[in-house]
């Protein structure tokens, strides 16, 4: 017996001890599970041996985990597995084929589900193919989720400045939350342009996100104000949406709208994948004057850990894009600023493509992203959020503020920089080296994960530090079923890692 052969029959006996561990009404699941292994495995195969390309292990046990994911969500709904143990499927045979190699034969309603789950891996691949990432796909476990992402909040800030150019030639463009926070045109058109796109790619990864269409649904109705609202959101994403061939009814932008809603998905306490989106975040910068900022925010959370993110800033000025003063070589006409985040991977930084659909595949466009090096707290730049005062925060018994950065200071006062509107982009300030310290007061025991998961990724990955004020991670999956709440102690602390530990101590010290 040659070694191949002994290595066969190995696994074939591993395989069968593995399967007796299940119920019999389990064991059919088993079998589709291990040949749906094998078939990665034996991909992995031929492309080391036919293409010289290699995965490292954990990148093929994520191939293996998203395929079985893949045929799990694929199932009818009465026949969907469980996330950890799976439940019956749809019947089917295993059978030998020529050659003794095993093919799982499946129903013919089965084997649809399959074509429409690989085509949307396929349309995947080659999206990731086409949006050139500054880091190639063997370094990145989610490069094309990546990718993917990069070119859907690119699509959705051109939406953003379109929107942003007629927004006030009309009337009704503009609602009021239960908060008393307003939500426009482009809020809802981003959520419904990047469901559409990342559904049609990944349809087994789910979306929390920040709105719904319950406003548009039941906004004054009387008077024809919601279906014109939904008619302005459909004409902006049908203008922007990838897949243009097919027609967009209203109906198909509200299900869009309502995929990330907070009745849309509920978890478990099981880790989990998913897309975290704030459409807008600054919505009211995005309704003032050109110099308040706004950020389009994507981040994929796996396993209750951020592993890539995507920040889109349109109205990013020159002032502002480079990561480090001296780096004149950077400035370009203003177009915004796109930034990227991968784990293991480094942040990075381009400006936006001029024109919606003409991204660049070039990886010398993009520029690493790296925190400032300060170390001493009083040299430090500040920002916190437009809603509070410095005086809010706990680091104001020990330091005064100014806004002046001509003055010279001395050790009892900070630089308070002026960065509107929204969290995230006070964490794109830290992560380009603009800013050293973001520090936020929770007002309530809750807070939205949207308006931080993407800028943590970025942070980190630019080398920066991100906790509550206690010192402790941020916690995503603190919201059990929802995973819309964090609950962090205290508040955010966002830093360039530096300064981490001290401020840590400082606020600590003297938060009541």
């Amino acid at each position: 017996m040659n070694l191949k052969e002994s290595g066969e029959q190995w696994a074939e006996s591993q395989a069968q001890q593995a399967r007796l561990c299940f119920r019999k009404s389990y064991r059919s699941n088993f079998d589709s599970a291990f040949m749906l292994m094998c078939w990665q495995i034996w991909k992995e195969r031929n492309a080391r041996v036919f293409e010289q390309r290699t995965r490292r292990p954990d990148q093929l046990v994520e191939a293996i985990k998203e395929e079985i994911m893949h045929w799990a969500v694929s199932l009818p709904p009465h026949a969907r597995m469980p996330l950890l143990h799976l439940s019956p499927p749809p019947p089917h045979r295993l059978l030998l084929a020529g050659g003794g190699r095993r093919r799982l034969l499946l129903p013919a309603a089965r084997r649809r589900s399959l074509v429409r789950v690989r085509a949307a891996a396929s349309a995947a691949a080659a999206a990731a193919e086409a949006y050139g990432l500054p880091f190639p796909p063997e370094r990145a476990a989610h490069h094309r989720e990546l990718a993917a992402a990069a070119a859907a909040v690119e699509r959705a800030c051109r939406l953003c400045v379109d929107v942003k150019r007629t927004l006030l030639s009309g009337d009704k463009k503009i609602l009021e939350k239960n908060d008393q926070t307003p939500v426009t045109v482009a809020d809802f058109g981003v959520q419904a342009l990047i469901s559409l796109e990342l559904q049609r790619l990944f349809p087994s990864i789910p979306l929390v996100a920040e709105e719904d269409s319950a406003s548009l649904r039941s906004s004054n109705t009387d008077d024809n104000s919601s279906n014109v609202l939904v008619e302005s959101i459909s004409s902006a994403v049908a203008e922007k949406v990838s897949n243009a061939d097919s027609l967009l009814t209203h109906d198909d932008v509200l299900r869009a709208i309502d995929r990330g809603g907070k009745n849309a998905v509920s978890f478990d306490s099981n880790p989990a994948s998913y897309w975290v989106l704030d459409p807008i975040d600054g919505t009211k910068g995005f309704l003032g004057g050109d110099d308040a900022l706004y950020v389009v925010g994507l981040a994929l959370v796996v396993n209750e850990k951020v592993v890539a993110g995507v920040m889109g800033c349109p109205n990013w000025s020159n002032a502002t894009i480079a990561s480090r003063k001296e780096d004149s070589a950077a400035a370009q006409p203003d177009c915004g600023i796109l930034m990227i985040a991968h784990v293991g991977c480094g942040t990075w930084s381009r400006h936006l493509s001029v024109d919606i659909g003409q991204f660049t595949t070039a990886q010398s466009t993009w520029n690493r992203c790296l925190v400032d090096s300060c170390s001493v707290v009083n040299m430090a730049r500040f920002c916190i959020p437009d809603s509070q005062t410095w005086n809010m925060i706990p680091l104001s018994v020990l330091f005064n503020s100014t806004m002046d950065e001509s003055n010279p200071r001395d050790e009892n006062e900070i630089l308070l920089l002026s960065v509107y509107c929204g969290s995230l982009c006070k964490y794109l300030t830290v992560a380009s080296g603009r800013a050293s310290v973001f520090v936020l007061r929770a007002r309530t025991k809750n807070l939205k994960s949207w308006d931080h998961a993407v800028g943590v990724i970025c942070v980190q990955e630019a080398g920066g530090q991100i906790s509550d004020w206690s010192g402790k991670p941020l916690d995503l999956a603190a919201d059990l079923t929802g995973r819309r709440d964090i609950y962090p102690s205290g508040g955010v602390l966002v830093t360039n890692g530096a300064l981490h530990g001290k401020l840590v101590e400082m606020i600590s010290a003297n938060h009541k």
